[in-house]
């Protein structure tokens, strides 16, 4: 269930650069940068990143490439608040950041996941995309809480 949202933003930001887009991606901003010595390609203010199956908000997107260019791509961060949405889930945090080499997608800082069957509130969330594993930590916000109905 919660796995399917860690699935869904990896999916959305490797489909953010678009050498590696195999379905069609939408990208605002206000603004967009391409730094050749920093290898950044920076989206600033009000970023909204619409594909099929997820849209993403924040007020700063970067993907960090390595020395293949765009399509090498070393990590993904999105900050500022971040916002996810897919059909099913909504998920929020400070900052999300999914790094391809090892498969790991981090969403960070007043996390809250919501989906039809309940809530989660944590301090970060790990999502293993190679095992499939999502772990909610505490970090320094307390506890890891959740609220959930039955169906």
């Amino acid at each position: 269930m919660l796995c399917r949202l860690g699935l869904a933003l990896a999916a959305i930001l490797l489909l953010a650069a678009p050498a590696l887009a195999q379905e069609p991606v939408e990208i605002t901003a206000d603004q967009f940068t391409v730094d050749e010595s920093s290898r950044e390609a920076v989206f600033n203010g009000n970023v909204v990143v619409v594909h099929p199956t997820v849209t993403v908000w924040a007020p700063k997107v970067v993907a960090v490439y390595g020395e293949g260019g765009t399509t090498d791509i070393e990590s993904f961060i999105a900050s500022g608040g971040v916002r996810l949405k897919t059909a099913d889930q909504d998920a929020t945090g400070d900052q999300a950041v999914f790094t391809p080499g090892d498969q790991l997608l981090r969403l960070t800082g007043n996390v809250r996941v919501t989906q039809p069957s309940g809530t989660v509130d944590a301090g970060e969330l790990v999502v293993n995309l190679e095992t499939n594993v999502s772990t909610f930590t505490s970090g320094s916000s307390g506890r890891v809480t959740g609220v959930f109905t039955s169906q």
